[in-house]
């Protein structure tokens, strides 16, 4: 990966978007109900819980996917700040280096880096795809500080704990319907509230 500038003696903190950052499943909820579908919660999962009004059998998977990619084209950047998320981040940045990494199409570039804008957010912003512990152990190997990876999915945790195991990891899901659903572990301490996780934050990258 190609140098960013980040001071090599500040702290990295490194931090997912959806259901972390912005509150994801309530803006595609919103934006599949305008195309007369609807999201239900019956499972911490994204094309399993997409539904046409009535119907018992989620909708095709092809389907999913086509209005997951029309979502990340042209409308993920009506999304809002999962609560406490702005304020923590602001408070973050006085002491550590923040970057923003989102697996999202590369369509979303646009969209998401003017929300982030839009929301007073940190600017740095790496799109990618997959597991995300190779593309952070890279970044925390351009610093010298402390490192901390926010995400709400286990597997990305899990990768980030796997290839850069001195990087502090934390689970946050934002969306209060998701919570009860989503996966734990013992590996990474799951925090939901932005005051709290911006504290266990401080103290792990002090």
């Amino acid at each position: 990966m190609k140098r960013l500038g980040l001071a090599r003696d500040r702290p990295l903190v490194v931090v997912d978007v959806d259901e972390v950052l912005g509150l994801f499943m309530l803006g595609f909820g919103a934006f599949i109900a305008e195309r007369g579908y609807e999201l239900r919660f019956d499972r911490f999962a994204l094309f399993q819980n997409i539904y046409r009004p009535g119907a018992a059998e989620h909708l095709d998977l092809a389907e999913g996917h086509r209005l997951f990619d029309e979502f990340f084209r042209t409308g993920c950047g009506e999304i809002e700040p999962a609560p406490g998320a702005v304020e923590a981040l602001r408070r973050l940045g006085a002491r550590a280096e923040i970057l923003i990494l989102s697996n999202a199409p590369a369509e979303a570039e646009r969209l998401r880096a003017a929300w982030l804008r839009r929301h007073g957010l940190p600017q740095a912003l790496i799109l990618s795809s997959g597991p995300k512990g190779p593309i952070t152990a890279a970044l925390v190997a351009q610093t010298s500080g402390r490192s901390a990876f926010v995400d709400d999915l286990i597997p990305n945790l899990d990768s980030v704990a796997e290839h850069a195991p001195g990087t502090a990891t934390f689970q946050h899901v934002a969306d209060l319907r998701l919570r009860p659903l989503a996966p734990r572990s013992d590996r990474h301490p799951r925090i939901d509230d932005w005051a709290e996780l911006r504290e266990a934050i401080e103290a792990a990258i002090s």
